[in-house]
Parts: structure tokens; C-alpha cells; sequence
């Protein structure tokens, strides 16, 4: 049973990760919603106008005192560190996530993709490994675990880039928007050159697309039932990315994200093609049984 405060924060966080994760098997499933919800509760802290740093380190600290075994009283704090114990997250993991929470307090642009790998790993490749440890996956598994987590993360900053503006920040390096002629990116400082604009958007979402491509390659180590939900939001988030390229001054007018209706509708097609799968899994295990036994004779 998934504790209310923990389904509500996750059902208000992410509808396309929602709405793909509770067709994980239940155990999984549960897991899935106190690592969101650990995570999302961080990163409100530091997405709020004006910013809570006093909760945020407030919340941190009651991390630290929980994996040193004090019962936190904060169903999120405690239900994270069951996991984490259970799982056996590697808890510097959990210390580069809230680096990276630390950095959006204090940092606002970056210069190159050097200085804004540490925020990414920290911010989203854990993730993906906090995910492989949840799944069970082998060790494989985890570069690509990074780059989906890495990807995923790296769209955000382009859907999100009005609403990061309002919150004084900018994730592109300095050297991208160089390249296009921008200095900022503002919807009044790009005004005169929206076609720049446009090829800086373009080329954000190629390098999103090339991290997806490596990630997707250790879709093979995951397993046809676990892989449909962690699918469907690859597939929601390119379909996100195709609409923006089609118009990337559309990200200064909506934020643009898959209704529910076509989350469930993928979803479905992934869950057919799954149980046709199984279903000849299953028919080619038996006939090897079958075979063996009339070997055996």
C-alpha cells in the first residue's frame, strides 16, 4: 500500500512519469513512488519563488540523521532510507543529488558542458542508477541508465526554459548559445533573432536525441514487464522534443507535455506487445522441454 503523501506528491509532480509508473508490478511499483517522491520533495525546495533554502537544508539534514538511524518522523525521508537500505544504493549517490540541489541555489549559468556535467549527474544520472538498482539490472546496464536519466533531464531544460528563467537560471553552457550568436535568452533579448533561437533549440534537442539513442541501447538488459512504463516515457519524451523542434518559440507559450490520454494508449501497445513476447517465450520453452525429453529417450 503506497502512503498517501507519497502518491500525492508523485501524482503532482510528473503526469508522464505517473502515469507510466503504476503499470510497474506493485513491489517495483511502490518502490518507484518513494524514490520520486524523495526526490521531487528536494527539488521543490529549490524550485519555489522565492526559493526555500531553510526547508531544503532542513529536509537534507533530516536525510543525514535518518541514515545515521534516527527514525525522522518524515514518511519520505523514511521511507527513501528503507529503500535505500534494502536496495543498497550507494548512499554518495544521494550526496551528488543534493550537490546539484545546492547548485540550483547558487549557480545560474555555466559556461561549458564540463562545468554543467556535475550538475547532470547529480540531478539525473543517479536517478537512473537509483532506477537499475530498483530493477535489479545488472551493472551493464548503469552507463545507459545514466544517459536515459542524463537525456530525459537534458529535454527538461529545453521544455522548461521560460519557467528556468524565471527562477534566474540558465542550463545551456555558454559555448552552445555562443555559437548561435545569443548572449541570454529571454524572450525580449531573442526577439531579433528568433532564427538563431530556433537553430540553438534544434541543435539541444540533437544532443538530447544522441543521449537517448545510448541509453536506449540497455533497453536489453531490461526485462519485457519492467520495460513497457521506463519505454513509454522515453517515447512521451520524443514526442515532446519532435513538437518543440517542429516550433521551439512554442516553449515561451506553453509547456508542452503528452495528454494522459496518450500515455495510456502506449502504454497499452507496449503491454500487447509484451504478452506476445511471453507468449512465445513460453511456447519455444516447451518445446525445448518437449525436445530434451525425447532426446533423453
Amino acid at each position: 500500500m503506497i502512503d498517501k503523501t507519497i502518491h500525492s506528491i508523485f501524482k503532482k509532480g510528473s503526469k508522464t512519469y505517473f502515469y507510466t509508473t503504476i503499470f510497474f508490478p506493485g513491489n517495483v511499483k511502490s518502490d518507484v513512488f518513494t524514490l520520486y517522491s524523495f526526490l521531487r520533495k528536494a527539488d521543490d525546495y529549490v524550485d519555489s519563488i522565492p526559493q526555500d533554502i531553510e526547508g531544503f537544508n532542513n529536509f537534507k539534514n533530516r536525510y543525514y540523521e535518518g541514515i545515521n538511524g534516527v527514525k525522522t518522523g518524515d514518511v519520505v525521508i523514511d521511507s527513501f532510507i528503507e529503500l535505500l537500505n534494502r536496495k543498497e544504493f550507494d548512499s554518495k549517490w544521494v550526496d551528488a543529488f543534493f550537490i546539484s540541489m545546492e547548485m540550483d541555489l547558487t549557480v545560474s549559468s555555466y559556461k561549458t558542458f564540463d562545468e554543467l556535467d556535475k550538475y547532470l549527474y547529480g540531478s539525473s544520472e543517479v536517478v537512473g542508477l537509483f532506477m537499475a538498482k530498483i530493477l535489479d539490472l545488472p551493472e551493464d546496464a548503469y552507463i545507459s541508465a545514466k544517459y536515459l536519466g542524463r537525456a530525459m533531464q537534458y529535454l527538461n531544460f529545453i521544455r522548461d526554459i521560460d519557467e528556468d528563467l524565471d527562477l534566474g537560471r540558465n542550463y545551456f553552457p555558454e559555448t552552445e548559445l555562443v555559437k548561435y550568436g545569443l548572449s541570454r535568452l529571454e524572450y525580449d533579448r531573442i526577439q531579433e533573432n528568433k532564427e538563431n533561437f530556433r537553430s540553438l533549440v534544434r541543435s539541444q534537442i540533437d544532443i538530447y536525441k544522441e543521449w537517448q539513442m545510448k541509453a536506449e541501447e540497455g533497453f536489453v538488459f531490461i526485462p519485457c514487464r519492467y520495460l513497457i512504463p521506463i519505454k513509454t516515457a522515453s517515447e512521451m519524451y520524443l514526442w515532446t522534443s519532435d513538437q518543440i523542434y517542429k516550433n521551439p518559440l512554442v516553449v515561451y507559450d506553453k509547456k508542452i507535455k503528452p495528454s494522459i490520454l496518450r500515455i495510456i494508449l502506449n502504454i497499452g501497445i507496449g503491454l500487447g506487445k509484451c504478452a506476445k513476447i511471453i507468449s512465445k517465450k513460453s511456447k519455444l520453452h516447451k518445446k525445448s522441454v518437449i525436445l530434451s525429453k525425447i532426446d533423453m529417450k
